[in-house]
């Protein structure tokens, strides 16, 4: 929110994007590839990047996929090891629900 983003476009955001949101079209199709990224097993399709490549060049679709990867593996090694921000205490729960080894 601090640049400028809304509580309503956070919640576009984490909302459905078929054509139910006020959000501007190249942010929709950058959090649809972000949606891809995080998948089980991450495909670009041509649909998307058509989509992509209506918004975005190459080196601006590399760049964000970078990111979106390096964000998003960041968040894993951090759920995986428990990590919680420097402010939340042992009586802080935690933002997800704790899966076992064998999850």
């Amino acid at each position: 929110m601090r640049n400028g983003l809304t509580a309503a476009d956070v919640d576009a955001a984490l909302g459905e994007l078929d054509g139910a949101t006020a959000l501007p079209p190249a942010t929709v199709v950058a959090l649809r590839l972000a949606d891809r990224l995080t998948e089980a097993n991450p495909i670009v399709d041509h649909a998307l990047y058509a989509d992509l490549r209506r918004h975005f060049d190459d080196g601006q679709i590399l760049a964000l996929g970078a990111a979106l990867s390096v964000a998003s593996g960041w968040q894993r090694f951090i759920e995986a090891f428990g990590i919680r921000p420097d402010g939340w205490t042992e009586a802080t729960p935690m933002a997800w629900p704790r899966r076992s080894a064998s999850s």
